[in-house]
């Protein structure tokens, strides 16, 4: 089953999500052993270091209000003492709940033996004091003393085994906080290259057949209708394909048509049109007899006028042959003067019928352009032909050719009514025309100025116009040298 663009856009997401995912809950489960250690530091280790502080003090009070009392026979000093020792007890047993390894639970139990042999002196020596017999005084302190110097000794040992608790769990989270550190970058990798991975992987699988489609475009924007494209995924894509290959199977026949339907132009229009050229030109020299004057005028205007609709004919032709693709150039290097005073040459009678100055303006020796010397020759004609139509009587023609870098640039410039600026850029599409001023000007088909582009367009180069009304016209072509 191919997945579609939308799917696969939703699975790369998810894959991401869990990636994303499993990175946010090892950081988690760190930041959880984290806080576990760390309480573990302050529940246990550092109320087992306050327990051993109070068993201390406990210790040394009842050392303090027993040595009084042995002196001073005051009651309430005993008391004091039998307060301390039920403290200490109390102590014993939070300190003995507190313990989470064995080797403090041993050392608790050490100084409960410890403190019970203390006890026992004392009850022992608190009966001759209160029966005020004589005993050994100095045996017993020296009893006591070392009975308190073991228990003493005992909860120093408790607590630096308590310190080094904390010190080993601290060092254990400096070492837990690297190993994290090292997990979370190798995981931070592993996961953007998890992700860089699958967003190529889904980018490519809908890039690449986009690409294919591109490319298959270009092929049909050059006249290429082959409907062999095969894309099977995405499904949308594949849809896409095939009405890719629907259209070029289409535009394929419409061709055919085209073709037919530009040879059936050429026989069944230009033929009739130049039979009745041929025929009025036979009538006008006296084939069919004597002619009136009238007839003859007549004539004049039939044989014009065919002679318009052949020539418009064969632009629209051309046109249509070139916007289909259709139109073959020869390119040679050609020189561009000599095409320029033939071009002169050929519409100087009608310059010279509308007394109109007709000129090439600093000639000179220009480098050779790889052209079609006919298309160009037509582009010429188009310009200086629309030049004269549009100039009125007693006006001037000038017409340049200036190489540049990498560039030859003609101009046509004419001193007629001139274009607005709006204009400028639809005269070069076919079937348009500039507003004229005056109502008598002369108006031809709009057809010589989009040919005159496709043509300079064909030849890797641009066409465009500068003017303003009341300004005259200037037409440029730029070919590339």
């Amino acid at each position: 089953m191919r997945l579609t663009i939308f799917s696969r856009l939703i699975l790369g997401y998810l894959l991401i999500f869990i990636l994303v995912l499993a990175i946010s809950v090892y950081a988690i489960l760190q930041l959880q052993q984290f806080e576990t250690v760390t309480r573990s530091i302050q529940e246990l280790d550092n109320q087992m270091l306050e327990s051993e502080k109070k068993l201390s003090d406990s210790l040394l009070s009842q050392m303090r209000y027993e040595r009084k009392y042995v002196i001073l026979r005051d009651r309430v000093l005993y008391d004091q003492y039998l307060l301390a020792s039920d403290d200490f007890r109390k102590n014993m047993d939070q300190a003995l709940l507190l313990a989470a390894t064995l080797p403090q639970r041993e050392i608790l139990s050490r100084v409960k033996a410890y403190f019970e042999d203390y006890q026992s002196l004392i009850t022992e020596e608190m009966k001759f004091v209160q029966a005020n017999q004589p005993y050994d005084h100095a045996r017993y302190k020296q009893e006591k003393e070392k009975a308190v110097d073991r228990i003493l000794e005992a909860l120093k040992t408790l607590a630096a085994n308590s310190r080094q608790n904390t010190f080993d769990k601290i060092k254990n989270l400096g070492e837990v906080g690297a190993d994290a550190r090292r997990v979370a970058v190798f995981m931070a990798i592993l996961v953007l290259l998890g992700v860089l991975t699958i967003s190529f992987f889904i980018t490519r699988s809908i890039t690449k057949p986009i690409s294919v489609l591109i490319d298959k475009t270009r092929e049909i924007a050059n006249g290429v209708f082959k409907g062999d494209l095969q894309l099977s995924s995405p499904p949308e894509i594949k849809e896409l394909s095939q009405a890719v290959n629907f259209m070029c199977d289409r535009l394929k026949s419409m061709d055919r048509m085209k073709s037919d339907f530009f040879s059936m132009m050429s026989h069944e229009l230009r033929t009739p049109l130049t039979s009745i050229n041929v025929g009025t030109d036979m009538l006008l020299h006296g084939s069919g007899g004597e002619i009136t004057k009238e007839q003859k005028d007549i004539l004049d205007i039939i044989a014009r006028e065919s002679q318009r609709l052949i020539g418009m004919v064969n632009s629209i032709l051309d046109l249509a042959k070139m916007e289909a693709g259709m139109m073959v150039f020869h390119f040679n290097p050609t020189d561009m003067m000599p095409l320029i005073h033939q071009a002169i040459a050929e519409i100087k009678p009608l310059a010279m019928g509308k007394e109109i100055r007709l000129q090439m303006e600093n000639p000179q020796s220009l480098p050779m352009i790889k052209m079609d010397r006919e298309r160009m020759l037509q582009v010429l004609r188009n310009f200086i032909g629309n030049a004269i139509k549009f100039t009125p009587r007693g006006g001037q023609i000038t017409v340049s050719a200036v190489p540049k870098e990498g560039i030859l640039e003609v101009c046509v410039k004419d001193t007629g009514p001139g274009i607005p600026k709006e204009n400028l850029t639809i005269i070069f599409e076919k079937f348009q025309q500039a507003p004229l001023q005056r109502s008598n000007s002369m108006r031809g088909s709009g057809l010589g100025l989009a040919i005159a582009k496709h043509i300079i367009t064909a030849h890797g180069g641009k066409v465009w116009a500068e003017s303003g009304p009341g300004q005259g016209s200037s037409f440029f072509f730029v070919l590339p040298a």
